[in-house]
């Protein structure tokens, strides 16, 4: 990008001195580019400073339009087009997953029975320069084309409407900004609160909204704290919440990290607008928290506390893991001795409990768990036995019994997550294709009903 010009899709106002504002349209040269923050200079004045990256795109490109989507897969086209905010109609270009340089068109659609659904259709080029979806009709570039499907289907599932609305662009986290004061935090909302603290929507600097986690004195060490959240801030994947920054010179620790809107899966599980999800989506909730953990396994981490308390949930329905890496810091004698209330024993692998053996394959054990609180709509696990009968019962070879309304086939993936020997339990790179794979079957079970 250096040296390319950009132009301002927001109007961004500079916060720090070394910063560049600029309005929506505003033009500037990429001088430099640094992860998220890149140096620029406008070209209407003089001036050049750092801008967030997100908020640019470059000049005569598609990347200026709303209704294109860079770096999207096709599995998140569907999940975008499906969020509560877009209607049938709702549509998005993205770059194709499987042929380079090559574009893919995303609809909304509903059939008869009100079953929502996304088609997906090739976008081809032409020898001697045009696209088309249809042969029958070719368009010199995708813009017409849009034109063209908006006044009429002509050949797809329906007519073009809205572009699909785009997640607001979140401005980059400060560049230098980790250890923070907790004067620049501005506590608004009490959220929540667990037994090792409370959590917090506020604002930092007054400007931007995050997520506080407050953790009681005592709670953990900071030196180990900072060991283990250092690790964590490396972490960064679209599936796992962001870590932004931490206090830790006073007491309270806090955490600070991005903030979603929807608040835990647990508590949106249990919620009106959960009751009124199909399977397939819950399905796809699973595949999300898959895909986290894929990341986390690739990393060589383990999570060591997966429930669905510990995954968030955006505005637009995308599933984010929370608090991985937490459970190892804590400095509780009941949390670490595993025989008082806090300890989570329901989620809990046998060998973890047994000799304290946190593996990948043990936070896979959870995963299971977790799939039953998902199909549940937030059910407590082996309802209705204590925490000791659980650990008895599980040693001797018990397991859950499949929940009502849960296909044999998702059953029997729990129960792969259940086998007693660690490593016979699947991978999740391996989970995260079998759920995707069976959340598309599913998808199209439900559209076949009559």
């Amino acid at each position: 990008m250096t040296g390319q010009i950009v132009v301002g899709l927001y109007p961004y106002e500079a916060v720090h001195p070394d910063d560049l504002g600029f309005s929506k349209g505003e033009k500037m040269t990429i001088l430099e580019e640094h992860g998220e923050w890149w140096r620029a200079k406008s070209l209407t004045s003089d001036k050049h400073g750092f801008i967030p990256s997100n908020y640019v795109a470059r000049v005569d490109t598609m990347e200026t339009e709303q209704w294109f989507f860079k770096d999207i897969s096709r599995k998140d086209a569907e999940r975008q087009l499906l969020a509560p905010t877009n209607k049938p109609g709702a549509f998005l270009i993205r770059e194709s997953e499987t042929s380079k340089g090559s574009y893919s068109l995303s609809i909304r659609d509903t059939d008869a029975q009100a079953t929502e659904s996304v088609k997906h259709y090739k976008i081809r080029k032409l020898d001697h320069g045009g696209f088309y979806i249809s042969p029958k009709i070719s368009f010199p570039d995708i813009g017409t084309m849009i034109k063209h499907y908006r006044h009429k289907a002509d050949g797809l599932c329906r007519k073009l409407d809205r572009p699909c609305v785009k997640p607001q662009a979140q401005k980059p986290w400060d560049k230098d900004a980790w250890e923070i004061s907790k004067d620049s935090i501005t506590m608004v909302k009490k959220l929540g609160a667990g037994q090792f603290g409370e959590v917090w929507m506020a604002y930092y600097n007054n400007t931007t909204k995050v997520a506080v986690k407050t953790l009681k004195p005592g709670t953990m060490t900071v030196d180990a704290f900072l060991e283990e959240a250092n690790i964590m801030k490396t972490l960064q994947h679209e599936r796992l919440v962001r870590l932004y920054a931490v206090v830790t010179k006073t007491q309270p620790i806090y955490i600070i990290t991005e903030f979603m809107a929807n608040g835990s899966l647990l508590d949106f599980l249990k919620s009106d607008a959960c009751g009124k999800l199909q399977l397939p989506k819950l399905i796809d909730f699973a595949a999300q928290i898959a895909e986290g953990m894929a990341y986390i396994e690739r990393k060589k981490y383990i999570h060591r506390d997966l429930r669905a308390a510990n995954v968030l949930v955006s505005e637009s329905l995308l599933c984010k893991i929370a608090d991985f890496g937490l459970a190892r810091v804590i400095s509780d004698d009941e949390y670490t001795a595993k025989e008082g209330t806090k300890f989570p024993i329901k989620w809990t692998a046998p060998e973890a409990i047994n000799y304290n053996s946190f593996t990948i394959k043990s936070d896979m054990w959870s995963f299971g768990v977790l799939l039953y609180e998902i199909i549940t709509l937030g059910k407590m696990p082996y309802p209705g036995m204590t925490k000791a009968e659980v650990m008895s019962s599980v040693q001797r070879g018990y397991r859950m019994p499949c929940p009502d309304n849960c296909p044999a086939e998702l059953y029997n993936v729990m129960m792969s997550c259940w086998n007693s020997a660690p490593d016979d339990r699947p991978t999740f790179d391996y989970m995260q294709s079998v759920l995707d794979d069976y959340c598309t079957s599913t998808e199209q079970q439900y559209q076949q009903q009559p």
